[in-house]
């Protein structure tokens, strides 16, 4: 507007000669020059830095940073808007600053509670500023240095009462045998060399020697737990990832937010029991590895191994991993089960009710591996279905199964072995 009356000046005094239309045209004009040096200056001389508490967040917790806002030119800024342009729902960083003065600088804290698994971008970043007359907008994108990201990881819930018999889950006896592996069973030192984990250094016999020793392990007597999800598009029922809602946080909102429930969807309670089995058998000290098919004949797989890093390994898996597989239940598990050794245990989850592949379990268990099935009624999500059949299978063939439902506390019902 400002600048089509400084045109209209111009024009009149071009036109008619008369003083005052000059002094308004340079008059407007000025206004204009300075109007544009004011907004170009506050998106300069500009530092946004983030601090994130942590790339990992669980499903229920909150995701925290600090964005700072800081003047670094010598003239203050009128007001200037913080735009992030993340993906993370829910995530509120942008914010408009008012009245930043020269050297100032201003920080706030976000809390964003987290209700869907995934990996989210935090970030871009812009700067938006204007003049006072709003003559000029300038948008300033920062790098993408200042793009990181975040993982959300699926809720995990306790599991206090669920404890498959000994006699399942026992290797026998310690192998006398050395491993490359850190087990719970150290056979003795050796001297360090290169390569060996620092880890694995043992400081009162280095200390005694006077040289770097390492210890050396037997492997463990304690049986591999494997853990198979069902992630076949067919089986599935519910929405799918993409199509989950989201609770919305009100415009102004305090500590108290809405309450998290777990999507009606099959895939969804699979991936949280696998997360909760994981957790649950890691923290007794057992090796536990995952394996599934997300995406048609794609493999994800995280091979046994113990401790937090390997449950972090898992939850990055499962965080991430959709329902689009293409392998029955029954082709995955004859496929991998030919690789797994005698005293394995295998725990199946999946909402599958075709009893082909409750007779590759049966194959299973005359190798002597274990199995443990884990069935998602169909039928408490909405499908006109029954899972008596497949409940009457497992019996006949002394396999060991829970029933899942749609809405049941997994803590419970997953003490109730049938």
């Amino acid at each position: 507007m400002l600048g089509l009356i400084c045109l209209v000046s111009l024009i009149a005094a071009l036109a008619f000669g008369e003083p005052l239309f000059f002094t308004l045209a340079y008059l407007f004009g000025g206004i204009l020059v300075i109007s544009f040096i004011w907004a170009w200056l506050n998106v300069h001389w500009i530092r946004v830095s983030r601090k994130v508490k942590s790339h990992y967040v669980q499903v229920g917790n909150f995701f925290e940073e600090r964005v700072t806002l800081h003047n670094t030119g010598p003239f203050p800024k009128l007001w200037v808007e913080l735009k992030d342009w993340s993906n993370l729902p829910n995530h509120r960083a942008s914010r408009v600053i008012s009245r930043l003065g020269r050297r100032q600088q201003r920080n706030w804290h976000i809390r964003t509670p987290c209700y869907q698994r995934g990996r989210y971008t935090l970030g871009p970043i812009s700067i938006l500023s204007s003049d006072p007359f709003s003559n000029f907008i300038f948008t300033q994108h920062l790098p993408e240095s200042f793009t990181s990201t975040v993982i959300i990881f699926p809720m995990a819930v306790d599991l206090p009462n669920f404890q498959p018999s000994v006699g399942e889950l026992t290797g026998g006896l310690v192998i006398d045998r050395r491993t490359h592996y850190t087990t719970t069973n150290v056979s003795g030192v050796r001297e360090y060399v290169s390569g060996d984990s620092f880890n694995r250094i043992h400081w009162r016999s280095t200390a005694r020697n006077g040289r770097l020793m390492v210890k050396e392990f037997e492997l463990d007597p304690v049986a591999d737990i494997w853990i198979f999800v069902d992630l076949a598009r067919m089986v599935q029922v519910g929405p799918s990832f993409d199509e989950i809602q989201i609770p919305e946080l009100p415009k102004v909102h305090w500590e108290k937010l809405p309450e998290f429930t777990l999507a009606p969807s099959t895939e969804e309670y699979s991936v949280t029991i696998a997360a909760s089995l994981s957790r649950h058998f890691l923290r007794q000290g057992r090796a536990v590895g995952l394996l599934t098919y997300p995406e048609g004949q794609h493999r994800e797989i995280a091979q046994t191994d113990r401790g937090e890093r390997q449950l972090t390994r898992i939850y990055e898996i499962l965080a991430v991993t959709q329902a689009h597989g293409s392998i029955p239940l029954a082709e995955l598990l004859a496929l991998e089960g030919a690789r797994l050794s005698r005293n394995t245990t295998a725990i199946v989850i999946t909402p599958s009710l075709d009893s082909k592949w409750v007779s590759v379990l049966r194959h299973l268990r005359d190798r002597g591996i274990r199995s443990t099935a884990i069935v998602i009624d169909p039928s408490s999500f909405g499908v006109p279905t029954s899972a008596q059949e497949i409940e009457v299978e497992l019996t006949s063939n002394r396999i060991p199964y829970y029933i899942v439902r749609e809405g049941d506390d997994l803590g419970a019902v997953l003490s109730n072995r049938r």
